[in-house]
């Protein structure tokens, strides 16, 4: 099985990243931060022109016609770029809609026009299986990623993806958040309709939503660990670099091992998923478990390499930390995806 991506497979990834440092640099997490959305409509109604948001899906229902390789190449860009807005929920939400025939839907939100933002249920509780069908509907708390600009929510779980409307929620409280990049806030869903329902046993976009998650912290540990070499190498003390010392240069050298494994863990477990193997599920969680737990770890490595400069809120290191926690706790605890793991079968 060959793991490498394509020439074209990087062509995609390369334009996307030189898109998103001129349009969408780590500056402006800064920049925005007291602004309520992380995205200027400007910029996000260019993602769409660039059909960044139908990457995967066919060109019949709107998309580019590419697979869950070229979108997972994405996602690790966006990772390595800190780049902020609802992009996960909005991909998935147009794959959501497409899938279930909603073409109207699909196309508003791969226009542009209309956001996804991402709810997750907090606390224990059935899975959303039980809203599959007419009539069904949420209750609960919801805690919410980028969704006071949405259009839409999208709740994912194993079971199934479900699309609600955000304005159905009623009262939205905005929260903070650790990651300046990234919009939380609470709300109470009472009985909220639920308008697109998508099972597991029609598009399994639970497991390519771990993938994607997993995407973006691959491509934080990759870039911090970056960061540290590059710093490793140009800071000089005591009239030689850091980096000649072994409590640098063996941090670094982790940290290239933790990048690999975790992206060589995400590329196995794309190439699962998209080919339905039987053991996909098991890929993907290992994929999410590994990538959330080495790019915090990268991302903590790489403030100590940078000493007290990297402590500082001007310093882009903090920032990586910040949005390595946030993913882990996306589609779900650390904790549940472990223990969903040790419940899987042996892998194939």
């Amino acid at each position: 099985m060959d793991l490498l991506p394509t020439l074209a497979q990087k062509e995609v990834a390369a334009l996307a990243a030189d898109f998103f440092g001129k349009e969408l640099p780590i500056s402006t997490i800064r920049d925005r931060r007291h602004a309520p959305a992380a995205v200027d409509g400007r910029v996000w109604a260019e993602c769409a022109g660039l059909g960044l948001f139908g990457l995967a899906l066919s060109e019949e229902l709107g998309g580019a016609g590419c697979d869950l390789a070229e979108e997972t190449l994405l996602f690790r860009e966006i990772g390595r770029r800190l780049v902020s807005g609802p992009f996960l929920p909005t991909v998935l939400g147009a794959r959501v809609a497409a899938v279930a025939g909603e073409r109207e839907m699909a196309s508003a939100i791969l226009s542009g026009e209309a956001q996804v933002g991402l709810a997750q249920r907090r606390g224990s509780g059935p899975d959303i299986g039980g809203l599959a069908g007419p009539g069904t509907v949420v209750d609960g708390q919801l805690d919410l990623f980028d969704a006071l600009d949405s259009r839409y929510l999208l709740l994912v779980d194993a079971a199934g993806a479900a699309l609600v409307e955000t304005a159905a929620l009623g009262d939205v409280e905005q929260v903070p958040a650790i990651d300046p990049g990234i919009r939380l806030a609470t709300a109470v869903a009472g009985k909220v309709p639920v308008i697109v329902w998508v099972p597991a046993s029609d598009d399994r976009i639970h497991l390519r939503a771990l993938v994607l998650a997993a995407a973006m912290n691959v491509g934080i540990a990759e870039a911090t660990r970056d960061m540290s070499a590059e710093y490793a190498k140009v800071r000089v003390q005591f009239g030689r670099p850091i980096g000649v010392n072994q409590a640098i240069k063996h941090a670094c050298a982790d940290m290239a091992v933790r990048a690999e494994a975790a992206l060589s863990q995400l590329l196995f477990a794309a190439v699962c998923v998209q080919t339905a193997r039987a053991d996909a599920e098991f890929q993907a969680l290992a994929a999410k478990i590994i990538a959330d737990r080495y790019a915090i770890e990268n991302a903590a490595a790489n403030i100590q390499v940078h000493g007290g400069m990297g402590y500082t809120f001007d310093h882009d290191a903090h920032l990586y930390l910040k949005r390595a926690h946030v993913l882990d706790h996306v589609f779900g605890e650390p904790t549940d995806h472990l223990a969903r793991l040790v419940a899987q079968p042996a892998a194939q």
